[in-house]
């Protein structure tokens, strides 16, 4: 499950005049981009389309999001052996990048069957055989996420801020499982279309230290500059 920046038809406050962006609990309109049954409809014609061409399907933001995070990784100096989960794996694009990486314990999850089975299909495509997908929903999985050094988030905070129910509660559950599944001082990698740095900072201000901004295109408009996606990366502090 995740939100290319493409896709997302709701408005954004990502031009800046940070007094403007201060609620992050600013509610976007309802998005079937945050219903369950979307996602599973387009993974499911992204299987097929595999099965029969070998595409993979879109990368959400990118190939440069990826490779920000990679850099970033390198630059932390994140080891080999740490524990990293993929939050809503989506086609597993990501995992594979990983895993060339050198990264060796991995972890994706999504909601929908048809991702999980696309993913394992991609992974398997490449002979990337030790890394774990699972069916899971990240709000509906207690206890069962936990000892992660670093967690990476690809859109699918974005998908969870457009569902038509309760997307204010389910934006506070996904805090206390992003918590839950770190360890301390772990890394939360957090990729957004939909919030600002400003409303990302206040949203992630409990339990969570702010580590540095990733770098991404930028744009002006009417004076003000502005950025279509925004990259922050957070470290779990109890």
């Amino acid at each position: 499950m995740e939100v290319a920046a493409e896709s997302v038809e709701v408005k954004r406050g990502n031009i800046s005049d940070q007094e403007d962006d201060s609620g992050s609990d600013t509610d976007f309109e309802p998005s079937k981009l945050g219903t369950k049954e979307y996602w599973e409809d387009a993974y499911q014609r992204e299987l097929e389309t595999f099965a029969d061409i070998g595409d993979v399907g879109e990368i959400w933001f990118g190939e440069e999001s990826m490779s920000r995070v990679l850099r970033w990784m390198d630059k932390a100096k994140i080891p080999a052996d740490a524990a990293i989960l993929d939050i809503g794996t989506g086609n597993g694009a990501f995992l594979v990048e990983l895993a060339k990486h050198g990264c060796r314990t991995l972890t994706g999850i999504d909601y929908s069957p048809a991702s999980v089975e696309l993913a394992r299909s991609v992974l398997q495509a490449e002979d990337l055989t030790d890394v774990t997908v699972k069916e899971m929903d990240f709000l509906n999985c207690p206890g069962e996420l936990k000892g992660f050094d670093v967690c990476i988030d690809k859109g699918t905070f974005d998908a969870i801020s457009l569902n038509p129910d309760s997307s204010k509660d389910n934006k506070k559950l996904y805090l206390q499982v992003l918590k839950d599944a770190l360890k301390d001082k772990g890394f939360f990698a957090i990729t957004s279309c939909n919030w600002t740095k400003e409303q990302l900072l206040d949203r992630f201000s409990e339990g969570f230290e702010f580590v540095e901004e990733l770098p991404t295109p930028s744009f002006q408009f009417g004076g003000k500059k502005g950025n279509s996606v925004t990259a922050l990366i957070f470290k779990r502090i109890h």
